[in-house]
């Protein structure tokens, strides 16, 4: 009988799972994720979270009750960093802890350290930590991690190419956001993938700008040199990782023009976007003004507010088009 590995569908779900899916899937587990979110998960985390919680936070709280009782193991990585010399949203590094300490009844949790800071060793120590619920093989370990890794490089690829994980499930084929004949406006949407990519907390974002027949850009699109190359224009390093790639990917599209505007999708009390949000204004200060649209949201946020707001921004796009060579520039 398979062991099963249970991935709630949340925060680094919507980068990750490939990688991890394929890495448990050759060890010979059988991988479980949590339902789509929907209005049931969504109340379930908030009950079980602490008030001052992000929304992403809560949501992923309800994705651990939805899934805790069918699975042998929860996957929970106490994530500190990514890359050298950065460090993550401290919601990760303490994920596992805050799930403990508000959740009862649960399975083993994996709770290894990923910590890009430290060294190749540690890299080591920590894939066979991970591999060792199923196997102590350390060859079959490591074999599995490289298979994982071209699973995880096909699906950068193919997000790249303009593909968009639908709720995270992975579609080969799917229609690309912003694909078709018609296309009017080329926005770029900017925000933490886990709302980006999550339907129920984006409300549909991404659908509703395609049915808008706009054309969608997403940081996942775009070439990471060009994105850390205007990251390192900041006075001072940016050393969250999500910062430097949302800060660098605005930076990048209004210095070359190529979007007519730009949405922030940002989650009430993130610290990081309440960072990023003014240092990007700050640079459009003095300069072309790419117009740019914050939404911000939490579990009381209505869909109708946010609709109106993005139905006046696009208004505002149409209005200002044939317009823009009379406008006065700032000062």
């Amino acid at each position: 009988m398979k062991v099963k590995i249970g991935i709630p569908r949340g925060l680094g779900y919507y980068e990750y799972f490939p990688l991890w899916k394929g890495f448990y899937e050759r060890l010979g587990a059988e991988v479980i994720t949590s339902r789509p979110t929907n209005k049931e998960i969504l109340e379930a985390g908030v009950r079980n979270t602490v008030d001052e919680a992000c929304l992403p936070l809560k949501i992923f709280h309800g994705h651990v009750l939805d899934i805790k009782d069918q699975v042998d193991y929860l996957l929970i990585p106490k994530v500190m960093s990514l890359h050298k010399g950065e460090y993550i949203c401290p919601k990760f590094c303490g994920l596992p802890e805050t799930v403990r300490h508000s959740i009862p009844d649960l399975p083993p949790i994996i709770d290894g350290q990923i910590n890009f800071n430290r060294s190749r060793r540690g890299l080591y120590k920590m894939l066979y930590h991970f591999g060792s619920v199923i196997t102590g093989n350390p060859l079959k370990i490591n074999q599995a991690y490289q298979g994982a890794l071209q699973d995880y490089q096909s699906f950068l690829t193919d997000l790249q190419q303009g593909n968009l994980p639908r709720d995270g499930l992975w579609v080969k084929g799917h229609k690309k956001v912003g694909e078709g004949p018609d296309q009017g406006w080329r926005i770029a949407l900017l925000g933490h993938p886990y709302l980006v990519f999550d339907s129920f907390a984006s409300m549909n974002l991404i659908k509703k700008l395609a049915e808008a027949q706009a054309g969608v850009i997403i940081p996942e699109m775009l070439n990471m040199e060009a994105i850390n190359r205007w990251a390192a224009t900041l006075e001072k390093p940016m050393f969250w990782s999500y910062g430097r790639k949302i800060l660098g990917t605005a930076l990048h599209l209004a210095h070359n023009q190529s979007v007519d505007g730009i949405i922030y999708l940002s989650a009430f009390g993130c610290g990081i976007d309440s960072v990023v949000v003014p240092l990007f204004e700050k640079w459009r200060k003095g300069k072309e003004e790419l117009p740019l649209l914050v939404l911000t949201i939490d579990e009381h946020t209505g869909e109708a507010g946010l609709n109106t707001r993005l139905e006046a921004f696009l208004d505002m796009l149409e209005w200002r088009q044939p317009r823009e060579s009379n406008l006065p520039s700032h000062g």
